[in-house]
């Protein structure tokens, strides 16, 4: 009897592995071996599951939408952590941490009107600082117009033809850049 509870205790639930997945392919709801193939789509919900559990996708945008959210001077100053039942946690310096808190309303309000209603409930602010994401490295402009074309031009007599020609390449120059 107690080898029978103790083995009943170790299998898993409905025929699932440990992360939710199922153990066979039968066990897949919807699916049957003689249809043959079946829709990804169809394991779309049970694979991303477990994810979505650690991560949200509203988590993201609002990291990523964070300067557009607050502007970009609170921006530079804070930065959203995780969310978690409604509970947005923010990093940022003391100072910081006061403005935002009389911010609060108003910063639950831009976060639900851009992300959905009732994302966020409530702020929690943890002190530390506060280090910017890198900048990505700039390439130098490429020149508008190259210097064959600017030598040929200055060889056209007419100088409203030559301004309308130069107009002319740096319009089809800049698109291409």
């Amino acid at each position: 009897m107690q080898q029978e509870d103790e083995a009943r205790r170790r299998a898993s639930p409905a025929g699932e592995t440990k992360g939710g997945a199922p153990k066979k392919e039968e066990d897949l709801p919807g699916w049957r071996p003689d249809r043959g193939l079946r829709p990804v789509g169809s394991l779309i919900p049970r694979l991303t599951k477990p994810v979505f559990r650690k991560r949200s996708p509203a988590a993201a945008h609002l990291m990523t939408d964070w300067p557009e959210i607050v502007g970009p001077a609170l921006a530079a100053q804070s930065m959203p952590q995780k969310l978690v039942a409604g509970t947005l946690v923010l990093r940022c310096s003391g100072p910081v941490a006061m403005e935002l808190q009389h911010l609060a309303p108003l910063l639950i309000g831009k976060i639900n009107a851009m992300l959905g209603p009732g994302l966020v409930q409530r702020l929690r602010f943890v002190q530390g600082a506060v280090t910017p994401p890198a900048a990505a490295p700039r390439r130098p402009p490429r020149p508008v117009v190259p210097e064959t074309v600017k030598a040929a031009l200055e060889e056209v007599p007419d100088p409203e033809l030559r301004a309308a020609l130069a107009r002319l390449a740096q319009g089809v120059y800049r698109r291409r850049g």
